[in-house]
């Protein structure tokens, strides 16, 4: 037996009619009313497939298929279902998808696996609402902690508990898990890259992820009027922060490696057309696939940044995410490998360029992550799109090696 297309085309549709802005793409943040409906459906779908239901002090879903072994640890198959702003259909919840027709799927074969099956869905991966990211799986693995979670605000200074609280959760509830209850974490993902379409293979099987930090910058200049103050006697956060970004590009090209760094989000304050940039808030992210090179791009990043403190601009730095490359369970690298050879289904090597809640979980368990085709590569915009087909190819290979995990029969 294999997946079901319509299901999970109608899953997949289902899903995107959630969001915020209609007809421009998805926009679910977390603790949204979006995501009230995006998992409303889920754990319904869930309760569906057979599975038992629960969620954690995060908000995050798990949908638990209970194993003949007791107290075995569980093998667990999702990804996250929040979106960035005006996304796709696809980031996420194709992962999500995927889970849920693994579940299906044993139920319609009546399969009862040895090791349990959960299919999780998580909350703050693209970290759109709190900043950072991987939220979801980092309170999972025990990677972000109480005092870190009552301090994380959105924009409007919404506390994550009491955004939670707005929703009906309930954020006393624990939010990491005993390392020990997981055996394995498998995920599917769009590729968001050309590299499968172009080559016209069905799978990518990640081999690594690269490392990934996140800075929050801001600059403190002084306000003051556009006309009546002179270019010398100024404190403008404004150029103060288009220099910084506009040199970033070279530390990038100068570290090499395939080293990336990326300003994607500035807030400029008090944001007036006559009125000298006071405050610049900006994002820097930095990415790249061996530590040392990580390390190297955040040092040099930082010293150039704060090169510009003094004769009236104030500056500082918080490192809000921050995680080394990863290389996956080689293991499971074969389980994949095999399941997409045991389908007749084509696939290729590959690292992953952008980060994924499986390198968070790769540092408490075994992971396998797999990609499918992005057309045209696009990615975190409308136009996001992946066939039906490939997804379903994906959702074969997870349920193929999810039997194995499990030690179904």
């Amino acid at each position: 037996m294999k997946a079901n297309k319509e299901r999970i085309e109608t899953h997949i549709s289902d899903l995107s009619a959630f969001t915020a802005t209609p007809n421009q793409g998805v926009t679910r943040l977390t603790y949204s009313k979006e995501d009230v409906q995006a998992r409303k459906y889920i754990k319904a779908k869930m309760n569906e497939y057979g599975l038992d239901v629960r969620e954690d002090g995060l908000g995050n879903i798990f949908g638990k298929l209970q194993g003949t072994k007791k107290d075995a640890p569980s093998v667990l198959v999702g990804s996250h279902f929040d979106s960035v702003p005006h996304g796709g259909a696809y980031d996420g919840p194709s992962g999500v998808v995927a889970g849920l027709e693994v579940a299906a799927l044993f139920q319609e074969k009546n399969l009862t696996p040895t090791y349990p099956l959960e299919i999780i869905a998580m909350i703050e991966e693209e970290g759109a609402r709190f900043g950072g990211g991987l939220m979801g799986s980092r309170g999972i693995t025990g990677t972000t902690d109480a005092e870190e979670l009552n301090h994380t605000k959105d924009k409007d200074g919404v506390s994550v508990a009491e955004a939670m609280r707005d929703i009906g959760l309930d954020p006393t509830l624990s939010k990491q898990r005993d390392p020990q209850t997981i055996k394995a974490f498998l995920e599917m993902h769009i590729e968001q890259g050309p590299v499968l379409e172009e080559k016209d293979i069905a799978i990518g099987v990640v081999e690594g992820i690269v490392g990934l930090s996140q800075l929050e910058v801001t600059i403190q200049g002084q306000a003051g009027h556009a006309g009546t103050t002179p270019m010398d006697r100024r404190s403008d956060a404004l150029v103060t922060a288009a220099n910084i970004i506009a040199k970033l590009p070279a530390i990038a090209a100068e570290e090499g490696e395939g080293t990336v760094i990326t300003v994607g989000r500035h807030e400029v304050f008090p944001n007036g057309a006559n009125v000298i940039p006071e405050k610049v808030i900006f994002s820097v992210d930095i990415r790249a696939g061996k530590e040392e090179h990580m390390q190297s791009a955040i040092q040099k990043t930082k010293d150039f940044i704060t090169s510009f403190e003094g004769q009236g601009m104030q500056i500082s730095m918080e490192q809000s995410l921050y995680m080394q490359p990863k290389t996956l369970n080689q293991h499971i690298h074969s389980l994949l490998q095999n399941a997409c050879n045991q389908l007749d289904i084509s696939y290729l090597p590959m690292n992953s360029g952008a980060g994924h809640d499986a390198m968070v979980f790769a540092d408490v368990t075994d992971v396998g992550l797999i990609f499918v085709p992005s057309k045209d590569g696009i990615s975190h915009a409308p136009e996001e799109w992946t066939d039906t087909k490939d997804l379903a190819n994906g959702a074969d290979v997870l349920f193929q090696t999810a039997m194995k995990l499990t030690e179904t029969t």
